[in-house]
């Protein structure tokens, strides 16, 4: 069993990136996977090294502890990055990520001296937005049900009790990471921020994305997109286009 902070344990790695002048560092949703996000991995052009985080306890990691406290997840994955820094290095969290990713920056910053590229949050409030909330708590019916709101997942395959038996401990803990975060002081980063956010997702509002310039001192912009809460999906190609230009200037 692994449970250490090393970067083969915690990064996928999609395409090979021989000499990467900059590396993006995606750290998933609740209850998501690095396979989410396997397409990003060649989008950026061979100066990108794309690194995708496997949080324990799902696919290959399958038979290591879940992480189920923010600190402990942050720190380990800021362990995990500290490595991978000799380059530019940018940060992209999705939902539960973006928390994730902010902490992340902060423990690069006031631990070791080591300032992002830029902050890429998507589909979060920011951390002075953030309400206690009691996901972790729910029965599986409510679980699957907070799921299918979400619309990221295959949800016909939770339907088979086998499948839930094997997806739902990995929610439930990423959603007692979700839960049980937040508020929190809005701390600043000492880089750029760029939030992204769906039209018409049901849980985060333009106005919570908009919140996240108040850790933006270095500068910040809000890009909103038609689609929900997983408005990824459906506008990877402007995303992956617009997420190029950024990576491209340092910017």
């Amino acid at each position: 069993m692994t449970t250490g902070t090393d970067s083969t344990t915690w990064f996928r790695r999609y395409s090979s990136t021989p000499a990467p002048r900059r590396r993006l560092a995606v750290l998933p949703h609740a209850g998501g996977s690095a396979s989410f996000f396997h397409a990003w991995g060649s989008a950026f052009g061979g100066d990108t090294e794309v690194l995708v985080a496997q949080y324990p306890g799902r696919q290959e990691r399958f038979n290591e502890p879940f992480v189920d406290r923010m600190d402990v997840l942050a720190d380990r994955v800021t362990a995990a990055l500290l490595p991978l820094a000799d380059v530019p290095l940018t940060l992209f969290g999705h939902s539960m990520g973006a928390s994730l990713a902010y902490e992340v920056a902060l423990r690069l910053e006031e631990r070791h001296r080591v300032t992002p590229a830029a902050l890429h949050v998507s589909s979060r409030k920011a951390p002075h937005r953030l309400t206690p909330l009691d996901l972790h708590r729910k029965g599986d019916d409510e679980l699957v049900a907070v799921l299918r709101g979400l619309g990221g997942t295959d949800t016909a395959l939770l339907d088979d009790p086998d499948i839930r038996q094997l997806v739902l401990p990995a929610v439930r803990a990423d959603f007692t990471v979700v839960s049980t975060y937040g508020p929190r002081v809005p701390t600043a980063v000492g880089c750029p921020v760029h939030a992204w956010i769906g039209d018409t997702d049901p849980n985060v509002a333009v106005g919570d994305m908009d919140a996240w310039a108040d850790v933006a001192p270095e500068g910040f912009r809000v890009r909103v997109l038609p689609g929900g809460h997983f408005y990824l999906l459906q506008q990877h190609e402007t995303l992956m286009r617009e997420l190029s230009g950024h990576l491209a200037g340092d910017r």
